[in-house]
Order: structure tokens, then C-alpha cells, then sequence
């Protein structure tokens, strides 16, 4: 079945995989031409031969590197001429622990990717097209940001900061540009392989909806809060979790 253009374009950061190739797919899917960024050269290849070459690009590099977030947007404005979207979803979790043995190092480097890394690709969109042209922002928060994570302390923390800078962004941005973030729970990638391995039915069962999550649940959320039918919702935190905040309940 032939896409239809829509005459838009996205930036997808730490797409090669996961969470963000889910992204990638349904922007893609609806007739978006994207770039998307991840650490590995070859894995991003091949994630662009399995997107479409014709319609997607990649540009390998660490999402903390200022250098490669200039490279990114400026890769995709010489390759489709605009960015009207831009999903920050690079991320990384070093670390399994309590946070009074927490490495402060680690918990810098978990801050430089996770949260600094989306404020600079941030304001090399807005400077580059956004400011003048309008468009979105997603950013990828977790569950783990808006409650206690007990064992990934630094990751809560550095997702509680990315929901904050969703509103910090999304009130000096409006109302040219909207900004949202969504917070998922377990979604089944290689990042979250920890979470789950080896006790998988153990995990599902604390899920109202009986399973975990996958990419294309976080991509279909994306699609929407980048579309004009999101054209009034702006500074929000949308939780894809299963269910598994109802079990907080009073029963």
C-alpha cells in the first residue's frame, strides 16, 4: 500500500531499536519523512533499510554529544528542508542499586543523556525551524519519574526531570509549539530486558491488562500528541502503563 506524503518531518533520537523504532515506524506509516539518531552505525543501517531509504535517514552518535545533535538537525534540514517534530527518546540506565551506594558520576552521566541530551536537541529544532515554522515535541518519560522506582533511582530521577522540562518547554514554546511527554510503563526491549528476563509471566501478572508493553503501543501515542487532532493539548504527561497504577488503589 502506497503512503501518502504529509509534508512532514520528524526527528527520532536513539531510533535504531525499541521504543524509538516503534516511533520511527508509525510516523513513518502515516507518510512522515524522519531521521532517526542511535550510537551504532551498523544497527542504524539497518534500521533505515527496514523503515525505507527513500524516506528516512540516520545519523549515527551519542545523544550527550553536542556536535552530534548539531550533525542530526542539520543532516535532516539539508535532506527533507524542515523538522516539525521531534521525539527525544535517547536514554540509558547504567545502573541497578540503592541510591545511598549511588556512583555520582553515573547519576551525572544518566542526566547528561537523559535529560540535557533532549533540552539541547530541543533548542537546535526550535532554532532551526520550529520558532518560525511551528510543529511538536515528545518527550519519552517513564513511570519511573512520576513514582518511586525502587533499584533505579538515577533513571527515576532523570525521567522526573524530563516530565519537568516537558512543562518548562511547553510554556516558553507555546503556542507555536506544542510539547508533551509520555511515560510508559515495561515495554518489552532490549533496554528493559532487566525488568523483565527470566520472570516475564511474573511481571504480566501485576498488569490489569495482562501483558507488557511494546513499541508500537509508544508509537501510536506518539503519532497522535504530533498530529493536529493533539492540536490543543500541549505541557501534558500521557501514561501508557497497562493498567498498573489502578493497583495502587485502595482495595
Amino acid at each position: 500500500m502506497t503512503v501518502q506524503d504529509s509534508g512532514k518531518v520528524a526527528l527520532v533520537t536513539g531510533a535504531s531499536r525499541g521504543i524509538g523504532y516503534g516511533v520511527a515506524e508509525a510516523l513513518v506509516a502515516r507518510g512522515d519523512r524522519v531521521c532517526i539518531t542511535g550510537r551504532g552505525e551498523e544497527a542504524l543501517k539497518e534500521a533505515v533499510e527496514r523503515l525505507g531509504s527513500d524516506r528516512v535517514i540516520g545519523v549515527a552518535g551519542k545523544a550527550h554529544d553536542e556536535a552530534h545533535q548539531a550533525q542530526a538537525v542539520e543532516r535532516t534540514m539539508e535532506a527533507f528542508g524542515r523538522v516539525d517534530f521531534l521525539v527525544n527518546n535517547a536514554g540509558t540506565n547504567p545502573v541497578f542499586g540503592p541510591m545511598a551506594d549511588l556512583d555520582l558520576g553515573v547519576a551525572r552521566k544518566v542526566f547528561e543523556t537523559n535529560v540535557i541530551s533532549a533540552l539541547g536537541f530541543a533548542q537546535r529544532t526550535w532554532k532551526a525551524w520550529q520558532a518560525q515554522n511551528g510543529g511538536a515535541i515528545v518527550n519519552i518519560a517513564s513511570v519511573a519519574g512520576i513514582s518511586a522506582s525502587p533499584f533505579i533511582g538515577a533513571y527515576g530521577m532523570s525521567k522526573a526531570a524530563m516530565v519537568n522540562l516537558t512543562l518548562q518547554l511547553a510554556h516558553e514554546f507555546a503556542p507555536v509549539v506544542r510539547v508533551n511527554a509520555i511515560a510508559p510503563a515495561v515495554v518489552k526491549t532490549r533496554f528493559a530486558e532487566a525488568l523483565y528476563e527470566g520472570r516475564e509471566a511474573e511481571v504480566i501478572a501485576a498488569y490489569p491488562m495482562a501483558r507488557l508493553g511494546v513499541p508500537e503501543d509508544i508509537g501510536g501515542a506518539a503519532a497522535f500528541l504530533t498530529s493536529e487532532q493533539a492540536g490543543w493539548i500541549t505541557g501534558q504527561t500521557l501514561v501508557i502503563d497497562g493498567g498498573i497504577f489502578l493497583n495502587a488503589g485502595v482495595s
